[in-house]
């Protein structure tokens, strides 16, 4: 969906006409459990034109679809499925916390609003983000750029706001 009623709000040239209230009304239009079935929510803003032409270094596609592979082999491995599928007590098993990441989701639950249903989506996007990075165990990290997925969900805090509030 655009970000705003008019699609320039966050562009780099084009200023947005829409107002906050416009905005909000705007986004209202997709409700909440609707929301909630999407394990990413992904805002991505316009490019500039310098920016594209610019050349970036980053890693090819062959090696990321070695990471990729490696890590959905972990997953078959660990569970006989991709992290996708894991539900009720498997989903509990293969996605165990310790408690400095257990107290981080749940200050997450309270201060964003999340569902039962996004908690689960948290905690696959977690287990398939720590498998990304090699990592046996979900830390703090991997919980953080899985909650920074959630950037639809009514009650979004700043992450880092919501850190500071240890």
């Amino acid at each position: 969906m655009k970000p705003c009623p008019c699609g320039y709000s966050g562009h780099p040239e084009v200023a947005c006409k829409c107002t906050e209230i416009q905005v909000s009304r705007y986004r209202q239009k997709i409700s909440g459990p609707l929301l909630d079935r999407f394990d990413l929510h992904v805002e991505v803003p316009a490019v500039a034109i310098n920016e594209l032409q610019r050349a970036a270094r980053s890693e090819s596609s062959a090696q990321i679809a070695s990471r990729v592979n490696a890590a959905r082999q972990a997953q078959l491995a660990r569970s006989g499925c991709a992290n996708q599928y894991l539900q009720g007590e498997p989903l509990e098993q293969h996605c165990q916390l310790g408690e400095k990441e257990r107290q981080l989701l749940e200050r997450a639950l309270q201060r964003l609003g999340l569902s039962a249903r996004a908690y689960h989506r948290v905690l696959r996007v977690a287990r398939t983000i720590a498998d990304l990075s090699g990592s046996p165990h979900i830390q703090a990290a991997h919980l953080l750029e899985s909650l920074s997925f959630r950037a639809l969900d009514r009650r979004r805090e700043p992450l880092n706001e919501m850190l500071q509030a240890k």
